[in-house]
């Protein structure tokens, strides 16, 4: 059951935080037998203590790389979903000294929003490998059967792999850590690619040994063996094993019963009018639903009436300030918004309370979709918002469409700050997103840009996409328009011939499909394509390409880790010093 999954997180934090207390230098203490306080040798011997670990993997990556909170996550948060690459850059502020809008001033080895990306793939790690530790010490009794206790070592096996897949894309050789400390280590040392490469590639080999068969797991939002291949499909791909990404990605798209939904299903929340099977597959409750074939892996979110419940901000990340906009061409207060305890609050339960974090590039809201403006149903009214209107009765431009040439006159004479008004106010809003009229929070504000419905963490069409880019760089362009030609025909989207298709056009084809869902930054690293597209694509108004460097293809390593291990040089990527 859902719920039973998700619930007793905290036990968990309390669980690894009291583990980690342990790390001291008193023997009296580390020598005392846990009898009425939790330790891996007393949280770990019973088959719910496990299931406990397996919850912590998946709440800490959930948390880490889904659900933004605090400054320092916001940040992670939207270069995760494609700040500061092709496809995006930070809307609220274009010029902020966040949101990684300069590569030249954010990569540094002193930022603690590089330290954050170094550090929560590692806190993972660690929780991994405890529980594996764990699991492979464990009295046999706990288990129903050898087969249960490989499957559980087998999904913590595939959290350090999705970790390690970030470490690497990002920073390059990382120390490649297999066991659980338990004290200060001073000693480490980068190792090389290959040694990460073969610690993953074992990891996810294992899962798709051992881990049940889509539709076998335990509880909704658990690991499959669907998902073990899809994220070693990424890593072969990482490593040009072109042969063995089409072989794994293949096993995804054959062996289990996936498929793309092509039929509208589930519920159909058609609040603009019009909707489509793009739409359905965002549509909250639709995600886990049995005739969704399409879901690989779905991280799950409950609101916080649900013991364990926590929300996305995807609404507050991808949608613009509309609110913002301070008057109408005629003076008035553009928003009244809707009516909660007798007061007009300003906000539209359509569109929530979004604050700019992820602006789409020009690339998303407008070239990706030449030839297919009107037939691409990933483009449709419902899909992407475009059109935003005035509601204020008082105005006389109340009902009519915003548009900002009413303000020519204001613009000319600097009234109006039209980068303010296009980059923050108003912009093209990705309505996968967000979850119109489903308000479940903070009524007086729209949810205050929560949203609680699940999100992929994988689905089937990356996957044919992965394999696209596989056939690519084998030179196989009929096998990767075919691939590619399945995600447009769904899409209604004219099909590409095999002479037009290219590894630019497999990558403008994830843009249009995976926009939000997937991390762009680990797409252009492993194709090469990283400086070429950001240079072209980034229309950041105030740092044209965020100021990317060649060197920025690699982050700097945080000085702090440096500075912690004193036993043995740490060097710094090339660029930083």
């Amino acid at each position: 059951m859902k719920t039973y999954f998700r619930k007793n997180i905290f036990f968990q934090i309390i669980v690894f935080a009291l583990v980690a207390l342990t790390a001291c230098d008193d023997a009296a203490f580390l020598a005392e037998k846990p009898q009425d306080f939790l330790a891996p040798n007393n949280a770990y011997s019973t088959l719910a203590g496990m299931k406990q670990g397996i919850t912590a993997l998946h709440f800490r990556t959930r948390y880490d790389w889904f659900q933004p909170g605090g400054d320092d996550y916001q940040d992670c948060f939207a270069i995760y979903k494609g700040v500061g690459t092709d496809i995006a850059f930070h809307g609220e502020d274009p010029g902020s000294t966040r949101f990684l809008c300069n590569y030249l001033t954010y990569l540094v080895p002193t930022s603690s929003y590089v330290e954050d990306y170094w550090k929560r793939p590692f806190i993972v790690i660690q929780y991994a490998n405890m529980l594996i530790q764990a699991i492979d010490e464990s009295d046999a009794s706990i288990w129903s059967s050898e087969e249960q206790r490989l499957a559980y070592r087998a999904e913590a096996q595939f959290f350090r792999a999705f970790m390690y897949r970030h470490l690497v894309s990002l920073f390059g050789e990382v120390p490649v850590i297999e066991e659980a400390f338990s004290s200060a280590k001073t000693d480490f040392v980068r190792d090389p690619l290959e040694k990460a490469y073969a610690l993953m590639v074992a990891d996810l080999t294992a899962g798709a040994t051992h881990l049940p068969d889509p539709g076998k797991e335990e509880d909704m939002g658990r690991i499959t063996k669907g998902a073990a291949l899809h994220l070693l499909t990424e890593i072969y791909l990482m490593q040009k094993q072109y042969d063995q990404a089409i072989a794994s990605s293949s096993r995804v798209i054959n062996d289990f019963g996936y498929k793309l939904m092509t039929e509208r299903f589930g519920t159909q929340n058609d609040v603009f009018g019009t909707g489509d099977v793009y739409q359905d597959l965002f549509t909250y409750g639709n995600h886990n639903l049995q005739e969704n074939k399409e879901a690989i892996w779905v991280v799950q979110f409950e609101p916080p009436t649900v013991i364990g419940g926590g929300n996305a901000r995807t609404i507050r990340a991808f949608g613009p300030a509309y609110f913002r906009l301070d008057y109408t061409p005629d003076g008035f207060k553009p928003f009244r918004g809707e009516l909660v305890d007798g007061v007009y609050t300003g906000y539209s339960d359509t569109l929530g309370r979004p604050v700019a974090w992820i602006h789409p590039s020009v690339l998303m809201t407008h070239s990706a979709w030449d030839g297919n403006w009107n037939n691409d149903i990933r483009n449709a009214r419902n899909n992407i918002k475009r059109d935003f209107y005035f509601d204020s009765p008082t105005s006389a431009f109340h009902g009519q469409l915003i548009d900002f040439s009413l303000y020519a006159a204001d613009y000319a004479a600097g009234k109006r700050d039209a980068m303010r008004d296009t980059c923050q106010y108003i912009f093209p809003y990705f309505m996968k997103m967000a979850d119109p009229c489903n308000i479940l929070v903070a009524p007086a504000q729209s949810g205050n840009g929560q949203v609680f419905k699940d999100q992929y963490g994988m689905r089937l069409a990356e996957t044919y996409l992965m394999r696209a880019e596989a056939y690519i760089q084998k030179g196989m362009k009929a096998e990767a328009a075919a691939d590619v030609n399945m995600i447009r025909n769904r899409a209604k989207a004219k099909p590409i011939t095999t002479d037009e298709v290219s590894l630019d056009y497999v990558l403008d084809e994830s843009a249009r499909e995976l926009y939000g869902e997937t991390c762009r930054h680990f797409i252009l690293r492993r194709t090469g394509k990283l400086l070429e597209r950001v240079r072209k694509y980034n229309n950041n108004p105030r740092i044209p390409a965020c100021n990317i460097q060649d060197y920025n293809v690699l982050w700097p390593i945080p000085q702090s880790q440096i500075d912690l291990n004193i036993d043995v040089p740490f060097a710094q990527n090339p660029g930083y010093n």
